[in-house]
């Protein structure tokens, strides 16, 4: 037998997710509470918690919403246009704080300083992303791209764009990353094939490609270190 919903102002005043929050800090509440802040009411007969595990149920976890679209946070009962917009917002802004970086410039020494720059980025997505970071003589991190999502092949990831994208930033070398979304980071042999390829290509434009990261859920593989590249 199913439990019978409940309202807000059916929780004792202290247990509701604003007061909560205030009292116990953000990390204290759950994902459907941290939604239902952000969501503000609920329907007639549903409160925004219940209207927000209804969202996280769709999302399938709360790594999921980063690929829902508008149209889809929509089809939830109780989210309008206003409310799917105030979601995304708060989404990308995660998203945004996930790959900030310091100020001062970030060098690259390692496969490791590279992949905890990429690694909270990728490590939820559905899809593969691929990404490149462009780095100067000194290894500086001067700038970083999103150049395809989808499954990785060579109709995809075409050098072309790889190195184009380099020479706007004046990159002396790169270095590549993408994600494995079932987790598993082990290369495939479509990554080595396209790694050799955009290897072959930056020996011929004089831009290195320093070593390609597969990226799982919190661990990922170096090419370079496994003698692939």
């Amino acid at each position: 037998m199913e439990s019978p919903l409940y309202m807000l102002r059916d929780i004792p005043h202290e247990e509701r997710p604003r007061e909560r929050l205030m009292r116990y800090g953000a990390g204290a509440l759950s994902h459907a509470e941290l939604l239902a802040i952000l969501l503000g009411t609920g329907t007639r007969r549903e409160s925004a918690i219940h209207v927000a595990q209804r969202l996280l149920a769709k999302a399938g976890e709360i790594r999921g919403l980063v690929d829902l679209s508008l149209d889809e946070i929509m089809e939830i009962k109780g989210i309008g246009e206003a409310k799917a917009i105030q979601l995304l917002a708060a989404i990308e802004i995660g998203r945004r704080l996930a790959r900030a970086t310091r100020t001062e410039a970030l060098i690259i020494r390692s496969p490791k300083d590279a992949a905890d720059i990429v690694m909270d980025e990728l490590r939820y997505l559905n899809k593969e992303h691929f990404i490149c970071l462009f780095l100067n003589t000194k290894n500086h991190l001067i700038g970083q791209e999103t150049l395809s999502m989808g499954s990785l092949n060579a109709s995809i990831v075409h050098p072309r764009e790889v190195f184009r994208a380099a020479m706007k930033c004046s990159s002396a070398s790169i270095v590549c990353a993408h994600n494995h979304p079932s987790g598993d980071p082990s290369p495939s042999p479509e990554d080595i094939q396209i790694t050799k390829r955009l290897c072959e290509a930056g020996a011929i434009i004089g831009i290195d490609v320093l070593d390609h990261l597969i990226i799982g859920d919190g661990r990922f593989v170096s090419l370079k270190e496994q003698g692939l590249m």
